[in-house]
């Protein structure tokens, strides 16, 4: 799912079973953060431990299968909310393994079990590339919504959530006049709602709010940022400040992205060119 006009985001589809190309870049990021310093949270849910913990992100199954593979020896599973049941979580559980719910909370996907609760005064144009919509974020309708998802994450049992499309603002044709503050409002309110459940909340892309999010996000997780260069903000915002952070690149070679990840203490993970988020798990570590 694009979030911006220079990079292809998270290739998940409400069926699982998209095989979608990365869009190329067609314009230059303008935007600068704005907003104000968040205070840190405070809380007793569980967060990633940097230098320690290991990380899979498995969002469609494998050729069709029933299920994940639950095989990888990653300490933490970043599986999708809606596809999978409290028992995958319990599992996954079982094995030792922490489990982040994937959620979309930036676009309307037509196949997901409740997008028929979602009224079209909260859905703009087509997201580029798929088959979803982009939301209204300032949309006081859509809050209670995307409320009931993170209660569906957190009755399954799941540790954290991932929301997906959370940089409409950023050189996106969502068809809403979004600001950079309208985003940073939106993605602070996540942020309490996921620590209000006793759950933690990664930052998904939007590189250029890190300085303005950091402090509200318990770890970050950014897609082609190798590619795109711009990867700092990981480091800067989040690793220098002992917090986990996480890098997924599809095109590049593990020997253009892995040593630099490295020395910035980030999580780097290789993942297959066509951007399927399949059981491959490729780490730099």
């Amino acid at each position: 799912m694009a979030t911006s006009a220079t990079k292809t985001n998270t290739p998940v589809p409400a069926t699982a079973t998209k095989t979608n190309t990365p869009v190329p870049p067609t314009a230059t990021k303008t935007n600068t953060p704005v907003g104000p310093t968040n205070t840190p949270v405070a809380g007793s849910y569980w967060t990633p431990k940097l230098g320690v913990d290991t990380y899979q992100w498995q969002l469609t199954f494998d050729n069709g299968a029933s299920g994940i593979n639950m095989s990888s020896p990653a300490t933490v599973y970043d599986i999708d909310g809606f596809d999978n049941s409290a028992s995958v979580v319990a599992a996954l559980h079982a094995q030792g393994k922490h489990v982040v719910c994937y959620i979309d909370v930036g676009s309307w996907e037509p196949n997901r079990p409740d997008a028929a609760n979602f009224p079209a005064s909260v859905k703009g144009n087509k997201m580029q590339g798929w088959d979803e919509y982009w939301f209204d974020i300032r949309s006081a309708t859509l809050k209670p919504l995307i409320a009931a998802r993170f209660d569906m994450c957190k009755s399954k049992g799941f540790d954290a959530i991932e929301p997906d499309n959370i940089d409409g603002f950023d050189g996106n044709n969502t068809g809403f006049p979004l600001t950079a503050q309208d985003q940073i409002n939106y993605n602070s309110w996540l942020a309490d709602q996921a620590h209000a459940r006793g759950m933690s909340i990664l930052l998904k892309n939007d590189p250029t709010q890190g300085p303005s999010l950091w402090q509200k996000f318990d770890f970050a997780l950014n897609e082609q940022c190798g590619e795109f260069q711009e990867c700092d903000y990981l480091k800067t915002n989040f690793t220098n400040n002992g917090k986990y952070a996480v890098e997924v690149e599809y095109t590049l070679a593990k020997t253009a992205f892995c040593p630099a990840a490295l020395a910035a203490k980030v999580y780097g993970l290789k993942k297959p060119a066509n951007l399927i988020v399949t059981s491959e798990w490729d780490p730099c570590q």
